[in-house]
């Protein structure tokens, strides 16, 4: 297959693949870079994790996630900002410069987002020259505003920037994510906000189709099958500065039961129909 240089396959989009089944179906197909979930990488082992991504020839563009951020008890905040440190450690063991953070959702009782937004720009206060002493990027996700009581209270890159910019952008970027904000008519300009001062950390695809699954979380589309315009949103990226990798990531019920290394090569395949070569 052709087109593939900047193609990374995020693992939750196969998850159904172990590790050692993921390497080894990229390397059939010619893939050679990974996005990493921290939940099967631990379970699979951090150091042989490295190790196998490291003798299959996989670079790893990102690690997923961090964040979680918004509690407002003191030991619930502590211990957030000690696991993200331990998310940090691994993102550097298994060689990326990009830890993604979902950033939390309200706790329990609270209607005060703003409240919320802060204590997530409180704990990348903290965070962000650790990062930088391991060299790992972290990169704010928004997230669809129907996530936003539950999951993140950042919905938009503008109110991503707004608080990745109360930092240096080798400490603190955003990641882009077409699932997430293809709807927002102010998304293009904050892209090029972003890339204006290099805080585009990760691109991501992902397609939006209808009717979405109970629980909304698993409704992400194969890229091509929904309403999401794929070059239009990579040109917003490009014509920011950013070169790097594009990772696809999805996650679908549905896309999960198929045989892994069958969609893998779907995957691989649609995103060269997709996507600007």
């Amino acid at each position: 297959m052709t087109d593939l240089a900047r193609f990374s396959i995020n693992q939750m989009t196969v998850k159904q693949l172990s590790l050692p089944e993921l390497a080894d179906a990229c390397a059939e197909l010619g893939i050679d870079k990974v996005g990493l979930w921290r939940e099967p990488v631990q379970t699979y082992g951090l150091d042989a994790t490295a190790k196998l991504v490291r003798d299959a020839g996989l670079t790893v563009t990102t690690l997923c996630r961090g964040g979680f951020f918004t509690a407002i008890d003191p030991a619930e905040r502590a211990a957030a900002l000690a696991d993200n440190r331990r998310a940090i450690d691994e993102a550097a063991t298994l060689g990326t410069d990009t830890l993604v953070l979902v950033s939390g959702g309200l706790p329990a009782g609270s209607k005060d987002l703003h409240g919320a937004r802060e204590r997530i720009a409180d704990a990348l206060g903290e965070l962000g020259p650790y990062a930088e002493q391991h060299g790992v990027r972290l990169a704010i996700e928004p997230l669809h505003p129907m996530y936003a009581s539950d999951r993140c209270v950042v919905s938009t890159l503008a109110q991503a920037l707004d608080i990745a910019e109360r930092f240096p952008a080798h400490q603190v970027g955003v990641a882009v994510d077409t699932y997430h904000i293809w709807w927002d008519d102010n998304a293009p300009a904050q892209i090029a906000r972003a890339g204006a001062s290099g805080r585009i950390h990760t691109f991501q695809l992902a397609d939006w189709t209808t009717p979405l699954p109970e629980g909304v979380l698993n409704g992400r589309g194969q890229i091509g099958d929904g309403a999401i315009d794929m070059r239009e949103w990579q040109r917003y990226v490009e014509d920011a500065g950013y070169t790097s990798p594009i990772e696809v990531e999805l996650f679908n019920d549905h896309l999960w039961t198929r045989d892994g290394r069958e969609l893998l090569a779907e995957t691989a395949a649609r995103f060269v129909e997709h996507t600007i070569r």
